[in-house]
């Protein structure tokens, strides 16, 4: 069983500034609504559905693939290196995580066959109603509950007397699920393994979060990744997203793909195989990152907008 939830969320915890405050607010409302709610818990039952044989309704991936790829090439200009390493046969792709975007980035350029599913923050996904119809029109989504870092935060200052944030901590204590239950971890692995075994693939962000900085990882990467690769007897595909962090219309993007890193089949692997397939997908992923990316300069248009509208 694989845990990258809320024990996770508390290293580096954020500065709660107005910006970060606001999210949380905004976060704990998503929790609270039903339609959210009812979304997410639609969206997994469908995905349970997998492991009893059933086919989850999905949208063709050409189909998938044509309206993203329409959608992300009229805002960006998108490169893609080595898409000959994307094995033919179901693999795990781990990229680093600069924005929201990067999962709709990837399917827009990922081709239609072996169809791929997404793991990704439920309230993140589901807090506005366009993108439940999008997405429930797409799907390939897993949704996961978790706690936001600015959340934990929000709680620990609130237990170290900021009054001011009393109210905000015990609403998040009564309405957001951490997915730390044991009943949760096991649906999430269930599903993971469940779509590799049956010939599909995965991306994953073994960061975790989104980092803030082009051009480097944000440590320690979470194990989870990994631990599916070995319990599936799938090869991990490392992917560097470039250029993604700061969006503005029409800005180049690029998605370099890796050689694809085969471990042997463990069931039950030890700490130590964990550790060392980690350290190897860590060395491939900082190798196709681009370490010294500067941000293009000149007038930057739609940028408020592009940066802000999947928050």
């Amino acid at each position: 069983m694989i845990n990258n939830s809320a024990n996770d969320q508390q290293d580096s915890l954020p500065s709660l500034d107005a910006a970060s405050i606001k999210r949380v607010k905004e976060g704990v409302a998503a929790a609270s609504d039903r339609a959210v709610r009812y979304t997410i818990e639609q969206a997994l039952n469908r995905l349970e559905a997998i492991n009893q044989g059933q086919t989850e309704h999905q949208i063709n991936g050409s189909v998938r693939r044509f309206v993203l790829r329409s959608l992300i090439h009229t805002l960006f200009r998108v490169r893609v290196e080595n898409l000959e390493n994307l094995p033919q046969t179901p693999a795990i792709l781990a990229a680093n995580h600069l924005h929201h975007i990067d999962p709709l980035l990837l399917l827009a350029e990922l081709p239609s066959q072996p169809y791929y599913y997404i793991l990704g923050d439920a309230r993140t996904l589901y807090n506005k109603c366009w993108k439940r119809f999008i997405l429930n029109f797409a799907g390939g989504v897993i949704p996961l509950a978790r706690l936001w870092k600015e959340e934990v935060a929000v709680i620990e200052a609130a237990k170290a007397g900021r009054q001011d944030l009393a109210e905000l901590a015990a609403a998040i204590a009564q309405n957001v699920p951490t997915g730390s239950d044991i009943q949760t971890l096991r649906q999430i692995d269930r599903i993971v393994l469940g779509i590799l075994t049956h010939g599909d693939g995965m991306i994953l962000f073994p960061e975790g979060r989104l980092g803030s900085t082009e051009g480097k990882l944000h440590h320690p990467l979470k194990r989870g990744t990994v631990i599916y690769a070995l319990r599936a007897g799938v090869p991990i595909v490392p992917v560097a997203l470039i250029g993604t962090n700061d969006l503005y219309l029409r800005k180049q993007l690029t998605i370099r793909f890796g050689e694809p890193l085969h471990f042997s089949p463990h069931t039950k692997a030890t700490r130590q195989e964990v550790e060392t397939a980690l350290a190897a997908l860590e060395k491939a992923m900082t190798a196709l990152l681009l370490t010294n990316y500067q941000e293009p300069a000149g007038i930057k248009l739609l940028r408020y907008l592009l940066n802000h509208i999947l928050w």
